[in-house]
Parts: C-alpha cells; sequence; structure tokens
C-alpha cells in the first residue's frame, strides 16, 4: 500500500529535540572497526587515528570539566567518510556523553529552547559533534560561533565535519567584518584532520540513471512502505513544513517516487529539497524520478553560487538513492 506523504504536518516537541540528537539510521552501525582506510589515501587512516585519539580520554572517562574542551575538524571532499568517523566516535562515546547532529539541527535546536537552555542541555555531554558545518546563514553561524565558544569554555569537547577549510569558512560568501571574526575564533578551536579521497557514493563524475519509466515509479511507489508523490505538490507541500521537521516528515517512507521533476525556480526551493534529500538520505530511502533529469535540477546559476558545495553533495546523494532504487526493483 502506498503511504501517503502530501499533507503531512508532523510535530516535534522541543525536549525530543536532544533525545534525537543521534547518528542517523544511513549510520546506525557505523563503528571506528567499519572504517576502511583507502590504501592510496594514508590521510584516511591517519584521520581514523586521529579520532580514536580524540575519543580516548573519555572512553577511559579521564576527562575533567577544569580546562577548556578541545575541538577537532574533520575536513574533506564528498563520500570520503568523514560522517562515518563522526557518527563513530558518538556510537563509541554513546548517548550519555556525546550528541550527535547536523549543523542545521543544532540551530533548530536554539530555536527551539532558546540558546541558554540549548547551551545548558549540551553542555551536559562530553562531546558535541556537528556534521556538515554549514554557513549558508550569516546569522546562525554567529549563533553557532557562540555556541561552541560557550560550549568548550564549559569544558565541552567538539568535534566537527564540513568540506571548507575552517580558516576559509565564510570565504566569498559573507564580507560583514565582524562575521569574519566570528570566523577565526570558530576556527581557532579545531585542531585539522584533512582527509582525502574519491567520492565513495559514485567514484568519478555524478552518474545519474536515465528518468524512471512509469514501470519503476510504479514498483518504487509500491513497495513497502512506498509513496508517490507530483514534483509541484511536494515542493508546495514542502513550504508549510519547516526544515527542522522534515525527518519526522519523511518517517515511515522506505522509497520515494516523484513524478513530473523540473529545474528549480529559486533559492528557497532548492535549499528545502537539499534538506528533504539529506533526511531520506539519513534513513536510507531509495528514489525514482521521472521527468527532467535530477542533474537538471539545480540550474547553472544555482551550481555556480555560495551554495554550490551543498547542491553538489545533494546531488551525490540523489545519485546514490536512484542507482539504489534501480537495484531496489529489479527483478531477482
Amino acid at each position: 500500500m502506498t503511504v501517503p506523504l502530501i499533507g503531512r504536518r508532523p510535530v516535534v516537541a522541543p525536549e525530543d529535540l536532544i533525545a534525537g540528537l543521534v547518528p542517523p539510521p544511513h549510520f546506525g552501525q557505523a563503528s571506528f572497526s567499519t572504517y576502511v582506510p583507502d590504501p592510496e589515501h594514508p590521510s584516511q587512516a591517519a584521520a581514523l587515528a586521529a579520532v580514536r585519539d580524540f575519543a580516548a580520554p573519555h572512553l577511559r572517562r579521564l576527562r575533567t570539566r577544569k580546562g577548556p574542551g578541545a575541538g577537532l575538524y574533520l575536513d574533506g571532499g564528498f563520500g570520503v567518510g568523514k560522517t562515518h568517523l563522526l557518527a563513530s566516535l558518538a556510537h563509541a562515546l554513546g548517548p550519555s556523553r556525546a550528541v550527535f547532529g547536523t549543523f542545521v539541527e543544532y540551530t533548530n535546536l536554539v530555536g527551539a529552547l532558546g540558546f541558554i537552555a540549548a547551551r545548558e542541555a549540551l553542555s551536559g555531554f562530553a562531546v558535541v559533534c556537528i556534521d556538515e558545518f554549514e554557513l549558508d546563514d550569516p546569522g546562525d553561524t554567529l549563533i553557532m560561533a557562540r555556541l561552541m565558544r560557550e560550549l568548550t569554555d564549559a569544558g565541552v569537547c567538539v568535534a566537527a565535519t564540513s568540506n571548507t577549510l575552517p580558516d576559509a569558512l565564510g570565504e566569498g560568501r559573507f564580507a560583514a567584518e565582524d562575521f569574519q571574526r566570528e570566523v577565526q575564533a570558530v576556527a581557532r578551536v579545531f585542531t585539522t584532520v584533512r582527509i582525502d579521497g574519491p567520492d565513495y557514493r559514485h567514484r568519478g563524475e555524478l552518474d545519474f540513471p536515465a528518468p524512471a519509466s512509469p514501470e519503476v515509479v510504479a514498483a518504487v511507489a509500491g513497495a513497502p512502505r512506498g509513496a508517490q508523490v507530483a514534483w509541484a505538490d511536494l515542493l508546495e507541500d514542502l513550504t508549510q513544513v519547516h526544515p527542522s521537521r522534515y525527518g519526522a516528515y519523511v518517517d515511515g517512507i522506505a522509497a520515494l517516487a516523484i513524478t513530473d521533476v523540473a529545474a528549480l525556480e529559486d533559492q528557497n526551493q532548492a535549499l528545502r529539497v537539499v534538506a528533504l534529500v539529506d533526511r531520506l538520505y539519513d534513513r536510507d530511502a531509495v528514489l525514482a524520478a521521472s521527468g527532467a533529469p535530477l542533474d537538471s535540477v539545480f540550474t547553472p546559476e544555482m551550481l555556480r553560487g555560495g551554495y554550490r558545495k551543498k547542491y553538489l553533495r545533494c546531488l551525490s546523494r540523489l545519485a546514490s538513492m536512484t542507482h539504489a532504487a534501480l537495484e531496489h526493483t529489479r527483478p531477482v
């Protein structure tokens, strides 16, 4: 039976936001032992060792709150294992000592609880893991810079991933001197570990299958916990749901078929699609899409702009999810 999607209006209580700060299902089994470094890229083995070293005092419960917390920053391209390592760190310490969330999830937490309450809630953990540190909004970045400074001042350690070196965060996007000063302060918190290597999701250029046939759309929509939606209806419905609730919006959906895909018209639409794809990918959902090719949904102007890395990450995940859908529907 097809699961309805359009019209969902999930409500997430603020107190549930802290409890939800755990690695997503996609990385539910991630551990240091399951991260396999590529021997052609020695930085991957070095990064694994660095994260293990970062975890070691917490695993031995040697960490005290007498001094400032340390920071670890994993920098690298898409699909080289940064999130795997960060999730492994959170799993190794357990939910009583570590929280894990994306940059957006932490800004949503501050919005839901207020800054002081969010800081107090997070200060009870030994390590705060921040995945995909982003600078799409200078206001959010200032909030996160202050939050990380105050947490580390209180002795909390912070581990983060991103696709940009800390000293270059915000470069070419915002010119405000105050903002750049905040970025530099954030950069000084971290020891940077670089991870090289190709994107494991496609190992080369993005490789999208052809737009889905009616048969594939029907097979994906009719799969267990499958859903089908028209592209225009989905874009309109997403305007009615706050991005902090997109995870709850797609809960229970394992396969999504989208019909009549077309190029996105503006940045707001594009950012909502990115947030939705992130939540679907976190849940290991598969996706089939008919209409325009998915690699054409972000316009050339979008891909040249300040959100370029965000859109490229989204395309990489879309390619992975659409190939998974073909495997999902292939006759045995």
